[in-house]
């Protein structure tokens, strides 16, 4: 098989014939993708059209150090198989393609063995392989080959000075553009329509049309915080990209091409009967057909492109995440009575861990300070809410970014008793290998309770039988003393003739002491076996995702009251509570040990009946923020960050996590 110079493509087209077609030799191909002027734009070359047989088609336009341009044709039945193309000036490697003569132009075709690698034509940057197979030799001439292609093209005419694609920022009306933004969510409008909520981490300067669909159709969160949702486009999908967006998953990078910027709503499906026309307002289009390379391309994690999308939206992200407390039930949570902890106080101090350059100021001053800066303050601790810390224990899903209780023990005990009661045949799954253990009774003379379980059949060829067990039929109590002897439990039920997780409001896995919840709104809860290719330990995180359950995080949500000289002032301590206490939220849930450090240092620092000369003054690194409360009324809101407790080295011990 020999390199193909595309130069010696004109040398070939000398066979004429009333055939149309002309098939010549096969070959490795290497050239960068090209762009050509067309009407109203410049794009990629490449076009991904379904042909009639099922097979896709990709449509490319390269070139070499001949300057000339050569079309390629690419059929494949799987996109994934297609060149990932990102943009202008990117190298690709095709293996085995036969050139072709049509109307005495020559092309290139795809050929039995085909395969193909791309690169960023990028000078300086990584030389790294984007191919889905796992088989493709690359060596130190292809290496060689890649950078000098690279050099070659920057040194021509060939790449736009400009790309096209702009941030959400740089939007214009009446215009058309490339994105590169992360999806948020998704929701179907009709059969040849569906809504993609993105974002890039900038503001648009103009006012973005706002799209209403149902809640419950809506794939990922359904709404924002306010600072969150005027950063987010929404774009509407059509025609032949529909399928495409489908398969489309919350949080994925991705490049859109040939996006349409038209003002108004008068067009736009989705919109309430009481919703106004918004002529100023800017409605996003991808419309169908292929045309100018228009369509939507999945951006890997390691992309530059993607790393540099994350470093802009890292940039709103702390503010963000303080913005998520807007939900008025945080705010009205505190309505326990005192109560004294138990243990021997101990004498603490604070330290911050920022790297801020500020001065340190007053509580008065603070107050009267512009919202998104961070502060510095010395204070003491008058009084904090709530007392009991399994109040302050609650369940976090980083999805929704809601926030829930923590059920108690008489809930779950009657869900689990519901579950245990009913006997509904059922068909077990076909990768499960279903027995029984037998569990011992507290009555003297009663036979041990025979439970049923299932276990994964590829665990068990690996030997992790004890590693994770599906259990059926069990009480609360049974399944808690059951999980001292297994890592992994998944208690389940029958319903419908098939194996069910419980309800959410449950557990849905023990590992010891410790129980996993699930949030509701976003699980798609399903038994399946989970894979253990490549795992050296199966934790909660390779659990929840093979059962298609949302993991809700264990979080410490407290509200301080802050004095000094000048004033007082109420704080949360939530996002940095873990770090603050020097302590786990999820070891707080499970250890009597980690519970006794939170309550000892909280009664260090705010002594029940102390007067305030014996509380220990604190440096505190404060951050202000802004929320919206159930009446619409704005509400200016502070949270304790970058500060941890520091304790005398007698007092501070490792929390039992077990």
């Amino acid at each position: 098989m020999e390199e193909f110079d595309i130069a010696k493509a004109d040398e070939s087209k000398t066979v004429k014939s009333k055939v149309k077609f002309t098939l010549i030799a096969f070959f490795n191909v290497k050239g960068i993708v090209h762009c050509k002027v067309l009407p109203q734009d410049q794009t990629i070359n490449q076009r991904t059209v379904q042909c009639a047989r099922r097979d896709f088609c990709s449509i490319l336009k390269i070139t070499d150090q001949s300057n000339q341009n050569i079309t390629c044709n690419i059929f494949r039945e799987k996109l994934e198989d297609h060149p990932k193309i990102f943009q202008i000036g990117d190298i690709v490697r095709m293996h085995r393609v036969k050139a072709q003569v049509f109307k005495d132009t020559i092309s290139l075709v795809n050929a039995f063995g085909f395969s193909v690698v791309t690169f960023d034509g990028t000078v300086g940057g990584a030389v790294e392989p984007r191919t889905s197979s796992s088989y493709f030799h690359f060596d130190q001439e292809d290496r060689q080959r890649v950078e000098e292609l690279r050099s070659w093209a920057s040194s021509q005419a060939l790449l736009p000075p400009v790309s096209a694609s702009i941030p959400l920022s740089a939007v214009q009306p009446r215009s058309y553009f490339d994105l590169t933004c992360q999806v948020l969510a998704k929701a179907p409008i009709d059969s040849t329509c569906i809504l993609l909520r993105v974002w890039d981490g900038t503001r648009c300067p103009h006012p973005l049309l706002k799209v209403v669909v149902e809640p419950n159709v809506t794939e990922g969160p359904s709404s924002f915080s306010r600072e969150k949702e005027n950063l987010i486009a929404n774009i509407l999908v059509y025609d032949n990209h529909v399928d495409c967006a489908r398969q489309l998953k919350p949080g994925a990078f991705l490049r859109i091409y040939n996006l349409r910027v038209i003002p108004g709503s008068s067009r736009v499906p989705g919109l309430s009967s009481s919703q106004s026309v918004e002529g100023d307002h800017l409605a996003f289009y991808l419309h169908g057909g292929t045309s100018f390379g228009r369509g939507i391309r999945v951006l890997p994690e390691n992309c530059p492109d993607v790393q540099e999308l994350k470093r802009v939206m890292e940039a709103f992200s702390e503010d963000d995440e303080l913005s998520d407390l807007d939900d008025s039930a945080l705010l009205e949570v505190w309505s326990t009575p005192p109560e004294t902890a138990d243990g021997e106080a101990v004498q603490c101090s604070t330290e911050r861990s920022c790297s801020h350059d500020m001065q340190l100021g007053t509580l008065s001053e603070l107050k009267q300070c512009e919202l998104g800066r961070v502060h510095h303050v010395r204070a003491q601790l008058r009084s904090y809410e709530p007392r009991r810390l399994y109040q302050a224990l609650k369940l976090y899903c980083s999805k929704c970014t809601s926030m829930q209780e923590i059920p108690d023990d008489d809930l779950v005990r009657g869900i689990f008793s519901e579950a245990s009661s009913d006997s509904e045949p059922f068909s077990a799954p076909p990768w499960a290998l279903s027995g029984q253990v037998n569990l011992a009774t507290n009555s003297p003379g009663t036979p041990d309770r025979a439970l049923r379980v299932h276990l994964s059949t590829e665990l068990m060829a690996e030997g992790k039988t004890k590693e994770l067990i599906f259990l059926m039929g069990a009480t609360l109590e049974e399944t808690c003393q059951l999980a001292a002897g297994y890592q992994n439990i998944v208690p389940v039920r029958s319903s419908g003739g098939q194996m069910t997780l419980l309800d959410l409001s449950a557990p849905f896995l023990f590992r010891g002491r410790k129980r996993y919840y699930g949030c509701k709104r976003c699980s798609e809860a399903a038994v399946r076996e989970p894979s253990a290719e490549g795992v050296e330990v199966i934790d909660e995180k390779i659990v929840a995702e093979a059962l298609g359950v949302q993991l809700l995080q264990f979080v410490l949500l407290m509200k301080l009251e802050l004095q000094d000289a000048t004033d007082t002032l109420e704080v949360f301590l939530w996002r940095h509570a873990e770090s603050f206490f020097n302590v786990s939220a999820e070891d707080a849930a499970a250890s009597e040990e980690a519970q006794n450090s939170i309550c000892q240092t909280m009664e260090s620092l705010c002594p029940a009946g102390g007067s305030m000369g014996q509380r220990p003054w604190l440096d505190v690194c404060l951050t202000a923020y802004r929320v919206e409360d159930d009446g619409g009324r704005n509400q200016t809101c502070y949270q304790i960050c970058h500060t941890t407790v520091i304790k005398p080295p007698s007092t501070q011990s490792d929390p039992d996590p077990a």
